[in-house]
């Protein structure tokens, strides 16, 4: 008989340590979960602004790049074809190294799409200025990038401005 009341003591300990055990370790994954849901929510009041501004950027950059924003701003500070020609490529090339930095907030694909749009652009004006005398006015490469372009049935940015802005909605 005392066997079994110290055996029933002994099962009655085990249960009740374990259901400590259970209880303290329930309790405490929640407070590290509300400590991982408390610095998520933090990071993304930090980040979701850096992300958006990201976007923001890109978005300017797409149309700062689109062939008729860029022949209308150097068209008239060009004296030849082939001087617009290194205009533009110069003035994509720093628009684009002025926001390298952006694709740390933006995802990949949108990245891409982005780099995609810019080689695009930089083919067709090669293109272009291959089909036309390099003494040439500048009038003449600017009316063969824009027959290029008409020709092509999306333009080069409108692809990726279409992918940055879904990826904006996507955040809301």
């Amino acid at each position: 008989m005392e066997y079994y009341s110290l055996l029933v003591v002994l099962i009655l300990g085990v249960v009740m340590v374990y259901g400590m055990y259970l209880t303290i370790t329930t309790v405490a994954d929640k407070v590290f979960e509300k400590q991982r849901w408390d610095i998520r929510s933090t990071n993304t009041g930090i980040t979701l602004p850096l992300r958006l501004q990201a976007y923001e950027r890109m978005c300017l950059f797409l149309e700062r790049m689109a062939p008729n924003s860029l022949l209308l701003r150097l068209v008239p500070s060009a004296m030849s074809a082939l001087e617009l020609q290194q205009l533009l490529l110069q003035e994509i090339r720093e628009e684009y190294n002025h926001n390298v930095a952006q694709q740390m907030y933006i995802s990949s694909n949108a990245w891409e799409q982005i780099t995609n749009a810019m080689n695009e652009t930089v083919a067709v004006i090669n293109q272009s200025a291959s089909e036309v005398p390099a003494e040439a006015p500048p009038s003449d490469l600017a009316k063969k990038i824009f027959s290029h372009v008409i020709e092509k049935e999306v333009q080069p940015s409108a692809h990726a401005l279409k992918v940055l802005k879904e990826e904006i909605r996507g955040l809301f």
